[in-house]
């Protein structure tokens, strides 16, 4: 199907103006007091409904709950769920600031229980459309290094999306993989390098052939630059230096308001962790470790303890006889990083950015991947691009891509985006795959071919 963006802006749009109807008539019937209200009769009822809209708009797009037939069902679903909730708690607080009184909740909660059926019907109804009027589309992946075909596996696991037919090596030659496209309805080009990438890149643009592409470092660096057009050619002003002052200076205020509000909120629930914890097996309730940070600098990350005493010998994996019972909660839940907030309001890490890593860590990737020290422009961060998009065992040069993308095209509406998102992922349990879910690209390609000669 073709236009697939203009058919999810016009899904979105509908949607929208439901929702916006839908709360105009809880509020007309089950909110309104003329004490409070009155002036909101006349045109004033389409200015309530407009920011309603607008609100909706803003939070579940930075939610990434219009991307029909993009994330899975459930992904977006759960997106549009958490952002309906924010908007209608907003909204709520809106209401009662203008009427100067806590208006009753009643209603509101109503409204948003409505809205979530509301949004599962909707959901259902444009998902049914797009897998109705699409199919995925039959790729040809042409490979550099061997290791990079594991994209296939990440691939395969959207079948709905992309159908992977044939993997052939760029050794193949240029001239004889132009011949292979006649029978694709697109190509993956998976760690090629720059001249034989630009040359199929270039073939694919001009005969409008489906590309996808695998960004090199240098690429995610160029992306964040700033065009210059003061001449008659083109020239990118690459951001060397992270975050300028003034983001670095509106990052930190957030971070210390959001984290302090966040601390007291949450500070129950932290109590009933740590109680928890101590009693099981009486050990400390805190874990210690040190990270590196911006410039390279250390701190001792704080975490509240999920395995036993002294179980750092080896990565954990899903089913690690170290972990506690309270342990396989919090992890499950994420919520073993909650004490990190105060390393956050002592400045040492930042709600958003690159995960701090262990020191040997660093200097094992930063000897087989030079550019791993670029990530030490910006603080590390409780949550980030490559947390949301990545998992447990994606590769440490996939992790410094994801986190350059952070660190090139930072703004603060992106910090909340990631924010957001954050909610989501806490219930994905593909994001913390461990260790022992490595397949080898050798095994991958046995498999293919074991499928070709089997004539698969």
């Amino acid at each position: 199907m073709k236009n697939k963006n203009t058919i999810r802006k016009i899904e979105s749009v509908i949607e929208l103006v439901v929702l916006s109807l839908v709360y105009y008539y809880v509020w007309r019937n089950f909110i309104f007091d003329k004490e409070y209200f009155w002036p909101m009769l006349g045109r004033g009822k389409y200015v309530l409904m407009g920011i309603y809209f607008i609100l909706s708009l803003v939070i579940i797009h930075l939610c990434e709950g219009f991307k029909y037939g993009i994330l899975k069902i459930a992904d977006v679903l759960f997106s549009q769920w958490i952002a309906i909730f924010i908007v209608n708690v907003v909204t709520y607080l809106q209401l009662s600031l203008m009427a100067n009184v806590m208006i009753p909740a009643k209603a509101m909660i109503w409204l948003t229980l409505g809205d979530f059926v509301i949004s599962g019907i909707f959901v259902y109804i444009f998902f049914a459309i797009y897998n109705s009027h699409t199919k995925a589309s039959k790729l040809l992946m042409v490979y550099g290094n061997k290791e990079s075909v594991s994209l296939k596996l990440k691939m395969d696991t959207r079948t709905d999306s992309y159908n992977i037919c044939r993997i052939v090596s760029i050794d193949e030659g240029i001239d004889n993989i132009i011949d292979l496209l006649v029978d694709y309805d697109g190509i993956v080009i998976s760690d090629v390098s720059a001249e034989q990438r630009n040359d199929l890149l270039k073939y694919c643009y001009m005969h409008e052939i489906e590309t996808y592409i695998t960004p090199k470092i240098s690429d995610v660096i160029i992306s964040g630059g700033e065009g210059i057009h003061q001449f008659d050619t083109p020239i990118v002003l690459i951001n060397t230096t992270g975050l300028t002052p003034e983001q670095r200076i509106v990052k930190r205020f957030f971070d210390v308001v959001l984290c302090v509000i966040a601390a007291v909120v949450l500070s129950p629930l932290m109590l009933i962790i740590a109680v928890a914890i101590k009693l099981e097996d009486h050990g400390p309730v805190f874990y210690k470790q040190a990270r590196v940070t911006r410039d390279g600098k250390v701190f001792d990350i704080l975490k509240f303890r999920s395995m036993v005493e002294d179980a750092e010998q080896r990565p954990a994996t899903d089913d690690d006889d170290r972990i506690t019972k309270v342990g396989h909660v919090i992890r499950a839940t994420r919520v073993d990083e909650l004490p990190q907030l105060f390393n956050i309001i002592k400045g040492e890490m930042s709600i958003v950015g690159p995960r701090p890593e262990r020191i040997e860590h660093v200097r094992k990737y930063t000897d087989a991947i030079p550019e791993f020290e670029f990530r030490s422009k910006v603080k590390g961060g409780l949550t980030g691009f490559a947390q949301i998009y990545g998992k447990y065992n994606t590769s440490a040069y996939d992790k410094l891509k994801l986190d350059l993308m952070y660190i090139e095209n930072y703004s603060f509406l992106l910090d909340l985006k990631l924010i957001l998102m954050t909610i989501r992922i806490v219930f994905k349990k593909e994001s913390t795959e461990g260790f022992d879910k490595v397949i080898t690209a050798d095994e991958i390609l046995a498999t293919l071919d074991n499928n070709s000669n089997n004539g698969e």
